[in-house]
Order: C-alpha cells, then sequence, then structure tokens
C-alpha cells in the first residue's frame, strides 16, 4: 500500500476499546486487513466480534474443489483463525461468494450483529478506496456496514422488528475504522502481535496459494515488509494503518 501520508499526519492511537467488531466479505479479509490490532486488541482482554459476510465458495482455483466442499473448508479455516486469534464470537452471514447486494436484508443482518455484540470500534473494507482494483463484494461489504454503523444500527424506528421481536436494543458505535485506504489518518503499533497475525492468516490454508507472495519470498515476510513500510518514522518496527471515523458523543 503506499504512503502518501507523511508520519506527521497519521494519528498514533494506543487506546483499546472494551468491545470490537470487524466485519469483512471473505474468510481471510480480517486478518489480512485488521488482525495485528485484532491480536493486539484481543490479548489485552477487548471482546472481538467477526462478522463475515459470504461462504467464500468462489475463492479457489483448484477445478476439482466444489464450491460446497470448499465454502466448509473455508468456514473451519476461519473459525481455527478466529480461534487462534482470540477472537470472541464470530457470525457467519453465509452470503454467496460474488454475490453480495446491497439489500434490506444484508443490511438488516448487519444492523442486528452490532445490536447484538454492540462494538465500541468496527473495522471494514474501505468501500470508497480507487487507487488499484477492489473485488466488488468488499465494496458492498463497506458500503453495508457504513450504512449500519449509521444510523441504522442507532435510531429505533430503523429495523423495529429486532426491538420488538429479537430483544435488541440500539447502539451506537464510537468508532469505524476502514482499512485499505487511500489516505489512512491512524496507526496503530502492531510489533508485539504482527507474528499472531500472520500464525492466524496462514490458518487459510486453502488461499496461501493465491496469496501472491514474490517467489523464494513467504506471506510473513510480506506482511512485515508491508507493515514496517508504514512504520516508517514513528519509533516502532510494524504499524497498522486504517481511515477513522469517530461519532459525536
Amino acid at each position: 500500500m503506499p504512503r502518501d501520508a507523511t508520519p506527521s499526519k497519521l494519528e498514533i492511537v494506543t487506546e483499546i476499546p472494551d468491545k470490537a467488531m470487524v466485519i469483512f466479505a471473505h474468510p481471510d479479509d480480517a486478518e489480512i486487513g485488521s488482525g495485528g490490532v485484532v491480536a493486539k486488541w484481543a490479548a489485552a482482554g477487548c471482546e472481538v466480534t467477526y462478522v463475515l459476510c459470504t461462504n467464500g465458495a468462489a475463492g479457489t482455483a483448484d477445478r476439482a474443489l466444489t464450491p460446497a466442499a470448499l465454502a466448509r473448508k473455508r468456514a473451519d479455516e476461519q473459525r481455527a483463525a478466529a480461534d487462534f486469534m482470540g477472537v470472541r464470537h464470530v457470525v457467519m452471514l453465509g452470503y454467496p461468494d460474488g454475490g453480495l447486494e446491497d439489500t434490506r436484508e444484508f443490511l438488516g443482518d448487519v444492523v442486528g450483529a452490532i445490536r447484538r455484540y454492540r462494538p465500541h470500534t468496527v473495522f471494514v473494507h474501505d468501500p470508497y478506496r480507487i487507487r488499484g482494483f477492489q473485488h466488488r463484494d468488499h465494496r458492498k461489504a463497506g458500503i453495508a456496514a457504513t450504512d449500519a454503523v449509521y444510523p441504522f444500527a442507532r435510531d429505533h424506528l430503523h429495523f423495529p422488528e429486532q426491538i420488538t421481536r429479537d430483544g435488541l436494543e440500539p447502539h451506537k458505535v464510537r468508532e469505524l475504522w476502514y482499512w485499505g485506504a487511500d489516505e489512512p489518518d491512524t496507526i496503530v503499533d502492531v510489533t508485539d502481535s504482527i507474528d499472531r497475525q500472520i500464525a492466524g492468516l496462514i490458518r487459510h490454508e486453502s488461499q496461501v496459494p493465491g496469496f501472491n507472495v514474490p517467489e523464494g519470498h513467504t506471506i510473513g515476510e510480506r506482511v512485515k515488509k508491508n507493515a514496517a513500510e508504514h512504520a516508517e518514522g514513528y519509533g516502532f518496527q510494524y504499524g497498522a494503518v486504517f481511515r477513522r471515523l469517530m461519532a459525536r458523543r
């Protein structure tokens, strides 16, 4: 990811909330996009929830593997990665891989997860990135999460059946953190947690061949190279960067 922002423009965040949520399109996206921070925060006692939007059934170049078999494998891999990272709750919405749509059903599912698990901070793909290609499902997940945070999860007249039928209450997310942003404004020191991020990532065994790692290198080396570039000039070895939105108190 290009470093267009200078160190003086990125705020170093050290606070750790009591609850956080990661909303992501495919199995492995959470570890790639926010794994270093998730591992750091979970180890410090933050209650982390994963919300996986699709079943990952299209993510392979192996023509002998059926979509159903791949979906089962990727679900197992995601649970193993989440367990290793210290994630407390995993919600799998099960939408088709490559088939996320901006529907009321999908939005309601994300709203329901936010109201149920009540995170202070939500992580998600930045749907507004324009520098470089981005999977369509990533954009749809980012848009749905953004809309769910504000105003739909917050206001009681949106999805009122969740209140009357399911016993959920409206919830105001305090911070929304986008990964993959063109212009990040926030950085977190992940020096002590990056190895755990990498170990969680490689639990997605079905995806390792498709991680586009240069010949002779490992996925861990690639992750550390990018994180080291982000951290230049900050006084720590590895950093994770985000674009951060904060709700008014």
